[in-house]
């Protein structure tokens, strides 16, 4: 029999997750980027390591402000949104080295939206063959690295583009 390990999931599977704050609000004013897996700081926005991954590598880009959609941006926020989807681009080509990407948001619940009320960009690697049966038949993702050694691999990454 094979077995599935995905510890950091029990956390999110018993209601961890839930602050009854927005943790896209706490994590950054919490200034513990590593333990909250935040990779870069800008202006206007950051970008965090998903906790609850797809695959290996999935981030996400968002602004410090808590605004619900993107007509409530300014253009201050939106610039730097979209220069934050690109450094993610660029840092996950260079250190996981993806086939493609999906890049997207859900704005309500509707939509899929899993953190309601505050705007964000999912930027997810993608490889060929990545999925396979288990999320179609099982309901369950497969992840091939924990999260602390991803952090370390793009944080280093990081660390050479801007050199």
């Amino acid at each position: 029999m094979k077995r599935l390990w995905a510890p950091w999931r029990m956390q999110y599977i018993l209601g961890g997750h839930k602050s009854g704050g927005c943790i896209l609000c706490d994590k950054p004013a919490e200034k513990k980027d590593e333990k909250n897996y935040i990779l870069h700081r800008g202006k206007h926005g950051y970008i965090i390591l998903n906790a609850y991954p797809y695959t290996p590598g999935h981030l996400m880009a968002a602004p410090y402000r808590h605004i619900a959609n993107v007509t409530e941006a300014n253009a201050g926020e939106a610039k730097e949104l979209f220069e934050l989807i690109q450094l993610c681009v660029k840092l996950l080509t260079q250190t996981i080295k993806p086939d493609g990407f999906n890049i997207g948001m859900n704005i309500g619940r509707v939509a899929g939206a899993g953190l309601e009320g505050h705007i964000h960009m999912h930027i997810v690697p993608r490889w060929n063959g990545d999925n396979n049966y288990m999320s179609v038949v099982a309901d369950t993702r497969v992840l091939s690295e924990g999260l602390a050694t991803t952090y370390k691999k793009l944080k280093e990454g990081l660390s050479q583009i801007a050199a």
